[in-house]
């Protein structure tokens, strides 16, 4: 009794899952199979335009200067100048960086980092003079490297400047995270 009772519902799945399937195409098709309104994501093509860069900020000074974590194994520091750090509405976050070595040697950039395709760009150095910028040094959108030891650019939009392709926050935002150290990692997101 039991098998034949088996054996009918078997069957009736196969009958409910046979009039399931229709040999109707509600989709819209064309040569290349059926067409659809949905798109990926990726599949979208880019309209990002970049925001032109006419003015750049002051030289950093001192006081403004907030230090930043890149390896425990590199001698450099490396610190970004807090009043030039902007989210801009191209979705780059432009800053100014400066490296020190132990021996008092300073590096100064000008750059951004564009969160949703993980690059960046320099857009000026500190001149030969060391009173000024330098715009001759700028270059083209670069990916990121991760895994080096000064890789301070990869340290920046991992720890506080980016988090799923977007900016963590507005200026104050990341500069609060910078400023108390409190790095994407260890921030608990709220609803």
């Amino acid at each position: 009794m039991k098998v034949s009772a088996f054996a009918v519902a078997c069957v009736a799945a196969g009958i409910v899952l046979a009039g399931c399937s229709s040999t109707k195409n509600s989709t819209p098709t064309s040569a290349d199979g059926p067409k659809s309104d949905f798109q990926y994501l990726f599949d979208k093509p880019s309209t990002w335009t970049e925001k032109k860069v006419d003015t750049l900020p002051a030289m950093p000074q001192p006081g403004n200067l907030l230090p930043f974590t890149v390896s425990q194994n590199t001698p450099l520091q490396f610190s970004l100048d807090a009043k030039s750090l902007t989210v801009d509405s191209d979705g780059v976050i432009r800053y100014t960086v400066v490296i020190t070595s132990p021996s008092g040697a300073r590096n100064v950039n000008y750059e951004g980092i564009r969160c949703e395709d993980y690059s960046w760009k320099l857009y000026a150095g500190l001149n030969a003079d060391h009173d000024g910028w330098d715009r001759t040094v700028q270059n083209d959108w670069s990916r990121i490297e991760n895994g080096d030891l000064n890789a301070y650019h990869a340290a920046l939009y991992q720890d506080y400047f980016c988090s799923s392709k977007i900016p963590t926050g507005n200026t104050d935002t990341i500069l609060n995270n910078i400023r108390y150290k409190r790095v994407n990692s260890t921030l608990i997101r709220g609803s």
